[in-house]
């Protein structure tokens, strides 16, 4: 049996979105002994960790901030980019309004910023890093109106790209980041928004999203999958399977420059964990 994994918060959905891949990829391994397909759902990171040090999962698909962390917790290893609407890498936006004085990065000392959720790559992960590499320590905030102790940047949860960029047009908060394809996407950052918003920094290209495997499935099944999953993009069986799969349109290998980007952002993600959470 191949297990196919997801940190989900809504199982109903992404079961349909995961199914039709698994029910494609299962037939085109039964020379390596896969019969069947299943798919686990976890919670959280945690959760899912637990899956992968266990044997329960095989196969996660996810952001790649994700992915390094389950490398870091349960020995994940890393099989392949997954390039979403002809898009494989990309990077996070800073901004703020136009009239806040803001300009840089090195600016936000003393101000508040909107990240999305503690499991996003582009809206939380990279941004923290980015600032943290900058020498900005970083303290979370129960409210936007909270104190921020001098030479640090407090931050919020926001739970949407549209909360995010609504928050910094209505001044509740300072500045606030998300990825360049929800800071150019009209449903995130509206266009009556946009006019009054300026970009104030951004962080390095990364990978979208990723495949990993369980560090102990047999390489053989990992040999195969990984050629069936290259292969699918030249498959037009695969098509549908692709679409509803996260609108993926391929999977590639991990190249030297995208496996220096996931080098720095495990660290980053390491230092995320260590000095903010």
């Amino acid at each position: 049996m191949l297990v196919l994994g997801r940190i989900s918060d809504d199982p109903k959905a992404h079961y349909e979105q995961l199914k039709p891949l698994l029910d494609y990829v299962v037939p085109r391994m039964a020379d390596v002994g896969i019969r069947e397909g299943r798919i686990l759902m976890a919670k959280d990171v945690q959760q899912m960790g637990s899956y992968l040090r266990r044997g329960r999962v095989d196969w996660v698909s996810e952001t790649a901030g994700t992915a390094m962390l389950l490398h870091q917790r349960a020995d994940a290893r890393p099989m392949l980019l997954t390039e979403r609407d002809g898009v494989s890498h990309y990077h996070s936006v800073f901004f703020a309004r136009r009239d806040s004085g803001l300009r840089s990065l090195d600016d936000l000392s003393g101000h508040n910023v909107a990240f999305q959720r503690p499991s996003s790559t582009s809206a939380y992960f990279v941004p923290a890093a980015t600032l943290l590499e900058r020498g900005l320590s970083l303290e979370i905030l129960l409210s936007p109106t909270d104190r921020i102790n001098q030479g640090a940047v407090g931050y919020l949860f926001a739970r949407s790209e549209l909360n995010i960029s609504t928050w910094v047009h209505k001044r509740l908060v300072d500045a606030g980041v998300m990825s360049n394809l929800d800071w150019n996407n009209p449903r995130r950052v509206p266009d009556a928004f946009r006019r009054d918003l300026v970009e104030i920094g951004r962080s390095e290209e990364y990978p979208r999203a990723m495949e990993v495997v369980r560090h102990d499935l047999d390489p053989k099944v990992a040999a195969r999958l990984r050629e069936v999953l290259i292969d699918a993009a030249g498959d037009p069986d695969a098509g549908e399977a692709l679409l509803r799969f996260f609108k993926t349109t391929r999977f590639m290998p991990i190249d030297p420059a995208s496996q220096r980007a996931l080098d720095h952002l495990a660290l980053g993600v390491a230092r995320v964990r260590a000095e903010v959470e």
